[in-house]
């Protein structure tokens, strides 16, 4: 189908209030053309954001909206241009976006993104900086930071499920110009990370084909990875699904086999156990000598587990296409938090009984898939056919690593130009709900990958990629920061938190632990640079050049736009809570049954 060229301003006042489109109505199937100045009326962000609206008008039960009804959808002329709040589902989203993704695409799309090469490259390095203890603490501490932000994060999309998340409640809690700062930051991130798990690909098909032809594979996954983001958000999640079922399905796999290695287990090898945390022992000195030392280690596999565990964040970028959003998003929240955590200690655990922190085969760990402690361990126990199952899970994962970069960068370039903060001309969309012009922009930049056959241009490709390192830390450290703003503005407008849709007493506590913990690590990621005799400036770049890029981001907007901080008695909480209170949800999915009803634990 080609792009809907039905604009918003043929819509009479009357159409819009007694035809609303419910997810199965005519009008959500179509998109709109963006008319310029009906934009400026309805979505004026210059003067104030966060302007409350006034009550919706009744409606006919016909044409109640599934999510949350909206009469006003666009602005009165009689009463001249009105502002809608634009960190509330929009009547624009509400048309031009369709609700495809279910519950379960949610949570298999949380576990997708934090389940990649972290986890079956990347755990040998930790063990070598930490030890098999230090490692295993390290990443129990991230887990306990993952868990303050997937709550916080699933408190706050519930009351305001909207396009773009964080950024968009950014904009409301915090400050317009740290919503803009922290959204373009993504949009970047997002762009550069297509190409670099392109440029991965490459490296990991070669395993197999070493004179394969680069372009080729280029060519291929730059294809099937907009052919993806172009097509119905539903397909996206289905992809996301099944790539998702496959890791776990790995990671269980891998779990067990090394346990079997382990226990002795494989006919010709001897029972290992405990042994490697007794000789080299539990803890590795790094950098430093003596407990010190051992505590550098320990922290070293702190900040690097946090980057093992981005992409769990995702999961409510598309709040507007999802179904039963205030209900959905809270369950995938807490599902995905305890299934990660489950896979990555587990995993840790077992890797650290498989392999000596001191074995040299884990040099530069996670940079093949030879050097995968997985792949170490069964190769010595004989399993010849382990490498290639983990490389072709590994491909897939970087496949599904672009999947969600494009989904997450489009919806938050989409936000941003709801509010003004990017060209109008992002909010096109097909006729089936895809922002188009967004992907196309994403497919532009997805060629840089092309700069990996060439020598020179590699080199200046991946200091752009890690310009915003450090990314995954300020969107959780955003996230936090919205949800303390939030539980801070209903304690001064007098509200009680009963009132939300989804609250847990324990996060006002655990919003602030996680936020300072994000900060800390945040300022002390590249510590190894400032000792003696390890300075290296890609590491330096990759640690901390992003602080003063979003820093820039953030002084911009607010001089260009004259923004400040939102006053906690003028967030429009009253607004976010009325709607919420006259949610509608959609009839609950049928109950599994059979074989699906044994595993559906994973994501239900």
């Amino acid at each position: 189908m080609a792009p809907s060229s039905q604009g918003t301003a043929g819509l009479s006042e009357a159409e819009d209030q007694t035809a609303l489109p419910t997810p199965q109505s005519p009008a959500m199937t179509a998109a709109d053309d963006i008319n310029e100045a009906d934009l400026e009326a309805a979505f004026s962000t210059t003067a104030s954001t966060h302007a409350i609206l006034k009550p919706p008008a009744k409606t006919s039960t016909t044409a109640i909206p599934t999510i949350h009804p909206n009469p006003n959808s666009s602005p009165n002329p009689e009463n001249g241009p009105e502002e809608e709040n634009t960190d509330l589902p929009t009547s624009l989203e509400s048309r031009a976006l369709h609700r495809g993704l279910a519950q379960r695409h949610l949570s298999m799309l949380g576990i997708a993104g934090s389940i990649g090469t972290g986890l079956f490259l990347g755990l040998g390095g930790a063990v070598q900086d930490g030890g098999p203890l230090g490692a295993l603490l390290g990443y129990a501490v991230i887990s306990l930071v993952v868990c303050a932000v997937q709550f916080a994060l699933g408190e706050v999309a519930a009351l305001m499920p909207v396009t773009g998340s964080f950024v968009r409640h950014a904009e409301t809690l915090v400050d317009p110009a740290w919503g803009f700062a922290v959204g373009w930051n993504l949009v970047y991130g997002n762009l550069l990370s297509i190409p670099s798990e392109a440029t991965a690909v490459v490296v990991l098909v070669r395993f197999w084909w070493e004179d394969v032809q680069a372009a080729w594979v280029l060519v291929v996954f730059i294809v099937l990875t907009v052919g993806v983001g172009m097509a119905f958000v539903r397909v996206f999640g289905e992809v996301e699904f099944v790539f998702a079922a496959v890791k776990i399905a790995l990671v269980v796999f891998l779990i067990l086999l090394g346990l079997v290695i382990n226990l002795g287990g494989v006919p010709g090898t001897e029972r290992i156990g405990f042994r490697y945390w007794r000789d080299p022992g539990p803890f590795v000195e790094y950098i430093a000598t003596g407990r010190w030392g051992e505590f550098l280690g320990f922290w070293a596999v702190m900040t690097g587990a946090v980057f093992s565990f981005a992409g769990v964040e995702s999961l409510a970028m598309a709040a507007a296409e999802t179904q039963n959003p205030r209900e959905a998003i809270p369950r995938a929240c807490k599902r995905v938090f305890a299934r990660v955590v489950i896979f990555y200690l587990l995993a840790v655990l077992v890797v650290g009984m498989l392999v000596p922190s001191n074995d040299p085969r884990l040099d530069g760990s996670g940079s093949s898939v030879a050097q995968s402690p997985f792949v170490i361990a069964a190769s010595q126990a004989g399993i010849s056919a382990i490498p290639s199952v983990v490389n072709a899970v590994v491909i897939t994962s970087a496949w599904s690593a672009s999947n969600q970069a494009l989904l997450a960068g489009t919806r938050v370039l989409y936000g941003l130009a709801l509010k003004g903060q990017a060209p109008k001309i992002f909010l096109r969309t097909t006729s089936w709900g895809t922002p188009y012009v967004c992907v196309l922009l994403f497919t532009a930049f997805m060629f840089l990958s092309f700069m990996s056959l060439s020598e020179a241009a590699i080199t200046v490709f991946w200091w752009l990629v890690s310009l915003t390192a450090a990314g995954v830390l300020v969107s959780w450290s955003s996230i936090l920061l919205n949800h303390i703003r939030l539980l801070q503005a209903m304690k001064r407008q007098g509200l009680d938190v009963s009132r939300l849709p989804w609250h847990n007493g324990w996060t006002k506590y655990s919003s602030w632990a996680g936020f300072c913990m994000c900060i800390i690590i945040l300022l002390t990621s590249g510590f190894s640079v400032f000792t003696t005799g390890n300075w290296d400036a890609a590491t330096f770049v990759s640690a901390y050049l992003d602080i003063p890029i979003m820093i820039t981001a953030y002084l911009f907007w607010k001089f260009f736009r004259k923004t400040k901080i939102v006053s906690l008695d003028k967030i429009p909480l009253e607004e976010a809570l009325a709607r919420a209170e006259e949610y509608y949800p959609e009839p609950a999915e049928s109950k599994k049954r059979g074989w699906i009803r044994a595993i559906s634990w994973i994501w239900d």
